[in-house]
């Protein structure tokens, strides 16, 4: 198979910072998160056309720039290589530049929490639940705790995998803008879908208060 993947330039005001997370799905019972780094999402250009665009950026590259929202950076970066399995429009990103800084600095005393992500051990720790794709969209698309993950279901254990995306929140179990939305079908080859209805996502929050 040819590798089509092409090197780009870009800039662009960020819109959101989001966590970079793949999940892991086999039948019902089983939902493993791994964290990888952070998607920047832009109102710029891409090779100077007029774009909206999202750049998957490492931990290191994050934490060592402190991006947030309303910064202006450039960049390069690389088309994916695998658009099933990456949500983000462009990887591998490179000479990151910060050409100017946000005015506002949002307070992080209600949501949508607008500040600066934490780092990947934060989210490792806090666990998520399901978030509905219109969440994701609308009201939490800005929030720090919003994600859309890169989610491969086992299908045919070890011979067969399927892909598809999925919004998760990591944030406070009092937010006043969540919505678990629907349950979400896991297929397996020849056995009828199980569905994930929230259950998991009790047992992955027990450990925090309905303030945390």
């Amino acid at each position: 198979m040819l590798d089509t993947q092409e090197k780009v330039e870009w800039q662009g005001i960020i819109v959101s910072i989001q966590p970079r997370t793949n999940v892991w799905r086999y039948v019902l019972d089983n939902r493993t998160h791994s964290y990888h780094g952070y998607n920047i999402f832009l109102e710029g250009s891409v090779d100077d056309d007029e774009a909206q665009f999202s750049v998957a950026i490492s931990e290191k590259q994050q934490l060592g720039n402190g991006f947030r929202i309303g910064d202006e950076i450039s960049g390069t970066a690389w088309t994916k290589k695998h658009p099933e399995r990456e949500y983000a429009d462009y990887y591998r990103a490179g000479a990151l530049k910060r050409i100017s800084a946000a005015e506002d600095t949002p307070d992080g005393k209600a949501p949508p929490w607008k500040i600066p992500p934490p780092d990947m051990q934060t989210y490792e720790r806090r666990r998520a639940r399901m978030l509905s794709l219109s969440c994701w969209k609308g009201k939490c698309f800005q929030c720090v705790w919003a994600n859309m993950s890169n989610v491969t279901i086992e299908y045919d254990f070890g011979k067969k995998q399927k892909h598809r995306f999925e919004p998760f929140c990591y944030g406070p179990k009092s937010c006043k803008y969540y919505k678990m939305g629907k349950a979400r079908a896991v297929p397996y080859k020849g056995s009828p879908a199980s569905y994930d209805t929230g259950w998991m996502d009790a047992d992955d929050t027990a450990h925090r208060d309905f303030d945390e």
